[in-house]
């Protein structure tokens, strides 16, 4: 393993046999109105052989990511396939070369079948649209990769898991030679991702090199062959997946030794503050009820679809009840709007912060106050004031924002949901639910968040923690809610709880 600079990773990469290399990165630099993304970063890419390139939301890992899709060409370095230079100078050329990127954010089109999605690029210019083969090329494309659905669907009618998969066979019909995946279990869970995670393994034994980012480094090193570590547009670290550890990773990426965060003990809860009694939906939640004290985390487990997201919904009143009530210190409030909840001290950071918990295209001052507006009926607008607010929590929680009247947009995932937090805590809340707050984000700001939560408690707040990562429930939470089919199958004690036993009452062990 090599932990040196950007000069250093070249150098030992630099060094290696090319005689299996695919790809190879020579001294590429970037940089954006005077801001350096790329210092000479160099690494390889193997035949058959997945490298993880991992690094914190800023890294200059998307950067890497769009020189080899041939959206944005290097400031200097050079890029070589099979040992010879190349120009990636569009995505035609990136193709041309054996080169297909599936983005995060994904590309397909919602209202055409997944046929016509896969075959999509062979139609133009054509004036007749020959169906049944498209069919025909659609389902082998699929069966290629071991799978069999319906390829006469809607895209927008398939799961995400199935969405990612249309979107690898999509990259493959170009005949790709490396493939580059980013982030793509960030919205998967469970079996969905070991679904994935197997097809990239058939991949590499089919000879596709892989570049394979992601923040879930347990994926990584049941995945990986080699690691480039990026912090700050240089390269701290690369080597052989095995030759290194979790916790050493963790600290290349964040620049300073890492201490594993250990489990919640200690904390002395308080009075109940909020009390979900009966809670009932037709079909979707069956007589839920429990309580969760001052100063308390309640962590809530389960599979996908067990009903988790759908009650942090029902008692922020998002989602209409049949039956139940929502009690909030001693006072009952009625689930009956978001605007009933916010103004008896329930905040929700939703799930979808894009869509649910964000303003994007407004900023960062501008969503910060939009809840204690909301809260207090305030009908003026101060700009000063709301810059001011901003600007304090730009350095409390540590958003990474070049202007805080820039759009939202622009920011990581990381620092957007550091926003969705700041607009919480501007508005003062006595109950948070917290829905997969760290899904898509990096360690880094993992950690900040996680010691906002450990603040929240020791001001006295009640939180709640819904999470599909079993590391980080068991991590926060005093207690843990398990749930299986909509309904609550276990309470366990979270600082003796362990992964086993939560997957156990998951998937409808006896209830405890």
């Amino acid at each position: 393993m090599n932990n040196g600079n950007g000069a250093g990773g070249e150098e030992a990469l630099s060094s290696a046999s090319t005689a299996d290399v695919r790809l190879a990165i020579r001294g590429v630099s970037k940089a954006f109105l005077g801001v350096q993304a790329l210092n000479r970063v160099s690494f390889d890419v193997g035949a058959g052989e997945v490298l993880a390139l991992i690094g914190e939301n800023g890294a200059g890992k998307s950067t890497i990511i769009k020189i080899l899709a041939g959206a944005q060409g290097p400031d200097e370095g050079a890029v070589l396939i099979d040992g010879r230079g190349v120009n990636l100078s569009s995505p035609a050329e990136a193709e041309r070369h054996g080169i297909a990127t599936v983005y995060q954010e994904m590309s397909l089109f919602p209202d055409l079948s997944v046929a016509e999605n896969l075959t999509f690029d062979g139609q133009k210019g054509s004036a007749i649209i020959h169906w049944r083969q498209a069919r025909q090329e659609a389902t082998r494309l699929l069966a290629d990769l071991g799978l069999s659905f319906d390829v006469t669907q809607r895209v927008r009618n398939l799961s995400v898991a199935e969405k990612q998969m249309v979107e690898i066979a999509k990259a493959l019909r170009q005949n790709a030679r490396i493939l580059i995946l980013d982030e793509p279990t960030a919205v998967l869970g469970g079996d969905d991702v070991d679904k994935l995670l197997a097809l990239v393994k058939d991949l590499k034994r089919r000879g596709v090199s892989v570049i394979f980012v992601s923040h879930r480094l347990d994926e990584v090193f049941g995945l990986a062959d080699k690691y480039v570590v990026l912090r700050d547009g240089v390269v701290t670290g690369t080597g052989n997946i095995a030759e290194t550890s979790h916790d050493e990773l963790v600290s290349l990426m964040v620049g300073r030794q890492w201490v594993r965060p250990e489990r919640a003990s200690g904390r002395e809860a308080g009075a109940p503050i909020l009390t979900v009694s009966h809670l009932s939906r037709a079909g979707v939640l069956h007589d839920i009820s429990f309580e969760v004290r001052a100063g308390e985390v309640l962590g809530i487990a389960g599979l996908r679809g067990a009903g988790r997201t759908e009650v942090a919904r029902a008692i922020f009143g998002a989602d209409p009840i049949t039956s139940g009530e929502v009690v909030v210190s001693g006072e009952e409030r009625p689930p009956s709007s978001p605007i009933a909840a916010i103004r008896s001290g329930i905040g929700l950071v939703p799930e979808e912060r894009k869509s649910a918990g964000l303003f994007t295209n407004l900023s960062t001052m501008a969503n910060i106050p939009i809840v204690k507006t909301m809260k207090n009926r305030r009908a003026w607008v101060s700009p000063r004031h709301d810059r001011g607010t901003a600007l304090k929590y730009k350095e409390t929680l540590r958003i990474k924002v070049a202007d805080v009247a820039a759009p939202v947009a622009s920011l990581s995932g990381g620092n957007q949901q550091k926003v969705v937090l700041a607009k919480w805590l501007e508005a003062g809340v006595r109950v948070l639910i917290l829905d997969e707050p760290t899904r898509g984000i990096d360690i880094g700001a993992k950690q900040e968040i996680y010691q906002q939560i450990n603040k929240l408690c020791a001001a006295g707040i009640a939180v709640i923690v819904i999470s599909s990562e079993l590391p980080e429930v068991l991590s926060l939470s005093d207690r843990i809610l398990v749930m299986h089919g909509g309904a609550i199958q276990a309470e366990l004690d979270g600082p003796t709880a362990t992964e086993e036993r939560i997957m156990y009452h998951a998937v409808g062990g006896a209830r405890s």
